[in-house]
């Protein structure tokens, strides 16, 4: 029987907590690891009705976007609204898990599916993360085929590096680059050279090496190289290598296949999102050409300069305030569709219990809105 603890497994495969944003709360909120799940329940927010539902439905785990606890929690008493709800999942059997700015900048993640419900192609993050910051390592070793001490130095050393987590570069491992030259050194009085003599200049072929290893692994990395290089003192460089920009972060850019004006695309927009009982709110010009989209779910006006720094045609998200937004209009752009907070996250559940069902798990998605918002 599949349990909580193989459940959160796949969903951080799918979504790395090491993506979440510093100051976020993801992972499991309540329930135990070892507990059998027959069903799941993905949702935005964990409301009283999402509750009910998942203990109707027998459910054994809520997967949920927004954390039902984040900051400054000092009591989850029964006497607070979001502690009562913790209590009735802990009595009901039915852990709690939050997959939050983890699944915002995992790829896939909550602003793949918003795109790709609205038919965007050639997606890429808005907002990257930057890689893991890399060193590029240089070190030469003596290639001294002729003394029985040296034989194998080179293989031994790349090992030692590879091993101390050197060589890795995307699926591949153990790789290098390997040039042949000659180098020298006068010993000086003090020096216990392997070759050569102190006070007598020293000529030697030897083998540069070159890997690239993290940044983190710096440490490790030059302890195996001292351990395992046959010279008292190895000559070695290493580099910093510039950031690149990742494949995950937060937010899409992509394009329609076909351009439309905006009015059609606010119709898009309608069509295939679950928008508030309102609508959507629309900026710019309504015969403006659309080809280019910026997209973001949840509250994405933190990220209208990078919008406009991208050059889309308009930028979609929610919680869009009105001063960033006829700010950016009166600097050239791009447009603006405010599409609601809920609404431009919703499509994430469909996500999550995919990844969920392909893993053998039963997952359901909570339909109703759980947004506090009310038509009048």
């Amino acid at each position: 029987m599949a349990t909580v603890r193989d459940a959160i497994a796949v969903l951080e495969a799918a979504y790395p907590p090491r993506l979440a944003e510093s100051w976020d709360s993801v992972g499991l909120v309540c329930g135990d690891p070892d507990d059998a799940v027959d069903a799941v329940l993905v949702c935005v927010d964990v409301t009283d009705a999402v509750v009910d539902a998942a203990l109707d439905l027998g459910a054994a785990l809520i997967v949920a976007h927004h954390p039902l606890l984040m900051r400054g929690v000092d009591t989850v008493g029964t006497h607070t609204p979001k502690g009562r709800l913790v209590h009735r999942l802990i009595r009901g059997g039915c852990a709690l898990y939050t997959a939050h700015t983890n699944a915002d900048s995992a790829s896939p993640g909550v602003s793949d599916a918003l795109a790709e419900l609205l038919g965007l192609v050639d997606l890429r993050p808005l907002d990257p993360k930057p890689v893991a910051a890399m060193d590029k390592w240089s070190v030469l070793v003596p290639i001294s085929d002729g003394d029985a001490g040296l034989q194998g130095a080179v293989d031994h050393v790349s090992a030692a590096m590879f091993d101390a987590g050197a060589g890795a570069i995307g699926a591949y491992s153990r790789c290098a680059w390997m040039t042949d030259g000659h180098g020298q050194f006068l010993p000086g009085p003090d020096a216990r050279p392997t070759l050569g003599e102190p006070g007598t200049l020293h000529r030697e072929a030897e083998r540069r090496i070159d890997m690239v290893a993290p940044r983190g692994r710096r440490s490790a990395v030059l302890a195996a190289l001292r351990a395992a290089h046959p010279y008292e003192e190895p000559a070695f460089d290493v580099l910093e290598l510039a950031a690149e920009d990742g494949s995950v972060g937060l937010g899409r850019v992509g394009r329609l296949p076909t351009p439309v004006s905006l009015r059609d695309f606010a119709v898009i927009v309608t069509t295939r999102l679950r928008t508030e009982s309102w609508g959507i709110r629309v900026a710019g010009d309504p015969g403006a050409r659309v080809e280019t989209v910026a997209v973001c779910g949840g509250a994405g006006d933190s990220l209208i300069d990078a919008a406009r720094g991208a050059g889309v045609d308009v930028y979609l998200t929610g919680d869009l305030r009105h001063h960033p937004v006829d700010e950016s209009l009166r600097r050239g752009g791009p447009a603006f569709i405010d599409a609601g907070h809920w609404g431009t996250e919703f499509p994430w559940c469909a996500q999550a219990q995919g990844i969920l069902s392909d893993s053998g798990f039963s997952a359901t998605v909570f339909g109703a809105p759980t947004h506090p918002w009310k038509a009048m």
